[in-house]
Order: structure tokens, then C-alpha cells, then sequence
């Protein structure tokens, strides 16, 4: 039986410095009645770190890539769903782009790729600490808790990016629903396949197939979420040749079947999305475009 759980969210836009960087920053809040607990999804999209002020999220993953609880649960990016139970909590966080991933984590995505872990011990998120250790105070001061979120990667944009102009060029045409294949990618950026590859895996987390059908199935989780009444013959992407190819990549994105996501409780991922809808943004942060820059020579 579901618990009852009210939510509440609230959405920042990052100042323009950091555009290029993060998503939009969120700040999300939710009571649990009688002291449960809620299970929720986090989608197989971008790179995440949350900071968690109240019960800790416990990841429900495999026993030996699960985490127990922390404070900073912290996410590579990801091609598969990750279920999770919590409590009330406070939770800030952001949505880390490839550009960012470059800047602020300097490691490769592919590295991290379909991981959760502590950001409080694992050395790729060493330095976000501080933040999570001077985000919160005793009582809830949302202005001030921004002013420290911002201010903690305002105090790093100094640090230099490889490839930066590429990477971002490369995220909007993976993000562009007319890239269909591989082939066409390489067109569009005019790099070699080889070059390509290595791009995707160090800065993506995943080949350049893996990024098309994420971003393929991702646009089709966006539609169903926006519109449940659509159900999910309506939201299907074009891309897709027939519903049995949509519920293949629905198992191995999600781990599930439609019809048993449809039936799961999803309190934060549904307040997440309408709140992301009644802005004018897509519903998930993977669709999200990096500044446009063109694909350099």
C-alpha cells in the first residue's frame, strides 16, 4: 500500500555562468505520514548529485552496488533506473552535464557510468564535500542554502575544460531528436567514428548507439510522464519501428515491463515532472541542451 507522502519542489535557474555546466538546481521536500518510507525512481539520464538534509535515501539496487544510507548519494550517468527508499527529507541537487562532468569531476564518465555511490567517500566527488558538509544549517534557510549551492561552483569556473566547445556541440546534436544513428552523428559532427567513440565514452559515460537510445526512449518517458492519458502507445517516440521494440528497451533501460512502471508509486519523479512542465522545460533532465556552440574544425 502506497504511503501517503506530500511533496513539495522548487526549481533555480543556475546564473548564466553556469548554463554550460549543471541543470537547473532543485530543491525538494517531502513528508512521509507516520514516519514511513516512500520507494521512487530516479530515470537512467545525466549524472547527479543530491544533498540530503533528514532521512537518508537508501539505494535499492543489487546488494553489491548498493549504498546504505548517506547524505550524498552521488550518480554517474546512466543507462538504467535507479530504484530508492527514503524518508521525510530536504533534498538539494542538480543534474551534472557532460561539460560539467568535465569541469568539476575530471574523470571519465565511462568510468562511473551506471554507478551510485557515497560522494562522501568516493574520491571522483571529493570535491563537492565541502558543500555537503556547509550546505545546511540548523534550520532550513533556503536562501541561504542557494547562495552556498551557487557559490560553490561559482568559486570553481576558473578551471579549465579540454575539448569544451566539442563537447557541447556534441551533447546538443546527440540531444537532437532528427540524429537517428551512428552514421548520421558522425556526419553531423564531422569527427571520425574512432574519435567519436572515444568522445562519448570519456565525457557521455557510453557509446554513441547507447546515448541515441537512451535519448530515444528518454523523449518516450517524457511524453508518458507529461500525459499520462496519453498512455504509452501515445507516447512512444517515431524513432521507434513498433511497440515491441519500445517494451525491449523498456526492460532494459527501466528493469521492468510499462505496465508494472505504470503501477509503481512515483511521488517525487511525478511532483518533479509537473513542476518541470509548468516552467515550459522537457520533463526530464536528459533532454536538457547545453549554450550551442558549433562543432569546432
Amino acid at each position: 500500500m502506497p504511503q501517503e507522502c506530500s511533496v513539495s519542489v522548487r526549481f533555480f535557474p543556475p546564473p548564466e555562468p553556469l548554463l554550460p555546466y549543471i541543470t537547473t538546481i532543485f530543491l525538494i521536500e517531502w513528508d512521509v505520514a507516520n514516519g514511513g518510507v516512500i520507494t521512487d525512481h530516479i530515470l537512467p539520464e545525466l549524472p547527479n548529485l543530491r544533498f540530503h538534509s533528514g532521512a537518508l535515501p537508501i539505494a535499492l539496487t543489487e546488494p553489491e552496488r548498493s549504498i546504505g544510507p548517506t547524505m550524498f548519494p552521488a550518480t554517474g550517468p546512466r543507462s538504467h533506473c535507479l530504484p530508492f527508499e527514503a524518508g521525510s527529507s530536504r533534498m538539494w541537487g542538480t543534474g551534472i552535464l557532460p561539460l560539467g562532468w568535465a569541469k568539476f569531476v575530471r574523470r571519465p564518465a565511462i568510468d562511473i557510468a551506471n554507478q551510485l555511490v557515497d560522494g562522501m567517500k568516493h574520491s571522483a566527488f571529493a570535491s563537492f564535500v565541502p558543500l555537503a558538509q556547509s550546505l545546511f544549517s540548523d534550520e532550513p534557510d533556503v536562501d541561504a542554502e542557494l547562495a552556498r549551492f551557487i557559490a560553490h561552483f561559482m568559486a570553481r569556473l576558473s578551471e579549465p575544460v579540454e575539448d569544451e566547445a566539442r563537447i557541447s556541440a556534441l551533447q546538443n546534436i546527440i540531444n537532437n531528436p532528427d540524429t537517428r544513428t551512428v552514421s548520421e552523428l558522425v556526419e553531423a559532427t564531422g569527427l571520425s567514428q574512432r574519435t567519436l567513440e572515444r568522445l562519448c565514452k570519456r565525457h557521455f559515460g557510453f557509446a554513441p548507439k547507447m546515448l541515441l537510445r537512451r535519448q530515444r526512449f528518454m523523449r518516450s518517458i517524457a511524453e508518458y510522464l507529461a500525459d499520462p492519458t496519453l498512455k504509452w502507445i501515445g507516447a512512444i517516440d517515431s524513432q521507434y519501428h513498433d511497440q515491441a521494440q519500445f517494451v525491449r528497451d523498456f526492460h532494459e533501460f527501466m528493469g521492468m515491463s510499462p505496465r508494472q512502471y505504470s503501477g509503481h508509486s512515483k511521488p517525487i519523479l511525478n511532483a518533479v515532472t509537473r513542476e518541470r512542465i509548468s516552467h515550459g522545460w522537457v520533463g526530464v533532465q536528459s533532454l536538457e541542451r547545453s549554450e550551442p556552440h558549433d562543432m569546432p574544425d
